[in-house]
């Protein structure tokens, strides 16, 4: 997750009501982990061996960028101080806005809950592959996602791990990265909400491969069956 955009993770997350009848048609994995766990380098590997991604991330970020289809709600709601120079969502400004202020936050919400519902269910009604991949970075938190998911799949490792990695990625203070992971889930409430478990704290390229392999015979074996 971009933790540039780490509000975005909240909406993405309860946007939905539960699936609709074109996801129960594919088995569906919710893929989730807290920030600088690893989840985009898991879901690209699952993506890699034939599983269809439907990332709420990705969307998030799609709908607010340039010409994006929130933003000229949001510059009426937040005015043209949100609206960066390119046309996108000024996201450091809306971020600081909505860590501190519940109602942006709930109106923020009500202009990209639309919108991230319809973007996603045409994703998963368009998925050509064996099963879909929700990748959700805030499924636990979400009252509707655990339930439109046969299983759910978390991207662990130690918080220390996690810190140390959001701020060489993104220049992010510990106090800010710290910040982030007291919003979200801890890695306990996660871990109880696992069906699976990929640990990616000092793992290698390659056995970080192997469970995700190990994982994705699993899946096709669910898929099959399902049907």
């Amino acid at each position: 997750m971009s933790a540039s955009f780490a509000f975005a993770t909240s909406h993405a997350a309860v946007a939905l009501n539960r699936g609709g009848a074109a996801e129960a048609r594919m088995y569906a994995i919710g893929l989730t982990g807290g920030i600088g766990s690893g989840k985009t380098t898991v879901a690209d590997l699952f993506a890699a061996r034939g599983a269809s991604l439907v990332d709420t991330d990705l969307i998030a970020h799609r709908i607010t960028a340039p010409a994006g289809l929130a933003m000229p709600a949001i510059e009426q709601t937040f005015g043209p101080a949100f609206v960066a120079a390119d046309g996108s969502l000024d996201r450091a400004r809306m971020r600081a806005l909505i860590f501190s202020d519940e109602d942006a936050r709930r109106r923020l919400e009500a202009i990209t809950h639309p919108l991230i519902r319809a973007e996603t269910e045409r994703e998963a009604r368009d998925a050509q592959g064996p099963y879909v991949i929700f990748v959700v970075p805030l499924l636990v938190e979400s009252r509707n996602w655990k339930a439109r998911c046969d299983r759910v799949l978390v991207v662990d490792c130690p918080v220390d791990t996690q810190i140390a990695r959001v701020m060489q990625r993104n220049g992010f203070t510990r106090e800010q990265v710290e910040a982030i992971i007291a919003r979200q889930a801890t890695r306990e409430a996660r871990l109880a909400a696992a069906d699976d478990v990929i640990v990616n704290d000092a793992t290698t390229p390659d056995a970080l491969a192997a469970q995700v392999d190990a994982l994705h015979q699993r899946y096709l074996a669910f898929a099959a069956a399902k049907h």
